[in-house]
């Protein structure tokens, strides 16, 4: 998992509350368990006027032009806005998995569900709470200025954006340690590698019969 320390970018501002997952990435898509591959089709729904399917060329497909992410001035944009309750509904990873094969690299909001809130730590993805006032004011700013730029800086906990904003949010310790160092579960039990084959052998040793191919 890449490690995240600081990231400025342009701000995507999805002005809906109740987000929820089969919005983020519909349903027939959650055939494949590859973690790559879904960035095309996050929001498709609301992405494009003609219904999508797997393994799809999306190039051919009509763009709703009124869809915020069809904006060419979100082009590359890494951080996402929302409002309350972000990620509702079913529990699939594979909204967070669309998110971060689009590019998007931190979602700020009022408030998140808890499932895609946890699953956003365990892919690299930074879900940042803030306060109802402080997502409204960044709205705010975001109508004034469609290129309004946020710095997010995980060490410190900040979020600094333009005309004086900045907001302190809070985080887990042990999550904030795993998104700065790029330490999934997998990395996470790698650590202990040498501890795992010295009690794989004892085990070995003590009980053969369990490793016994026969």
């Amino acid at each position: 998992m890449q490690a995240f320390t600081q990231l400025t970018s342009k701000v995507i501002p999805l002005d809906r509350s109740n987000v929820d997952t089969d919005a983020i990435i519909p349903k027939q898509y959650l055939k494949s368990i590859r973690k790559s591959g879904f960035g095309p089709n996050l929001f498709d729904d609301w992405r494009y006027l003609d219904p999508g399917m797997p393994d799809q060329d999306c190039s051919q497909r009509r763009i709703n032009p009124d869809f915020i992410l069809n904006n060419d001035q979100y082009k590359d944009a890494q951080i996402l806005l929302g409002r309350d309750n972000f990620g509702c509904g079913s529990s699939r990873e594979h909204a967070v998995w669309a998110m971060s094969d689009y590019g998007l690299k931190a979602v700020i909001a009022a408030s998140f569900a808890d499932i895609f809130f946890s699953n956003c730590y365990k892919n690299g993805l930074l879900p940042i709470v803030l306060s109802k006032q402080d997502i409204a004011t960044l709205f705010t700013h975001c109508q004034r200025d469609a290129g309004l730029t946020v710095a997010i800086d995980l060490a410190s906990q900040t979020v600094v954006a333009d005309e004086g904003f900045q907001a302190q949010f809070e985080i887990d310790a042990f999550r904030k340690h795993c998104l700065l160092n790029g330490l999934d579960e997998i990395d996470l039990t790698l650590q202990h590698a040498e501890q795992i084959r010295a009690y794989e052998a004892q085990l070995k040793n003590q009980s053969p019969w369990l490793f016994s191919q026969d």
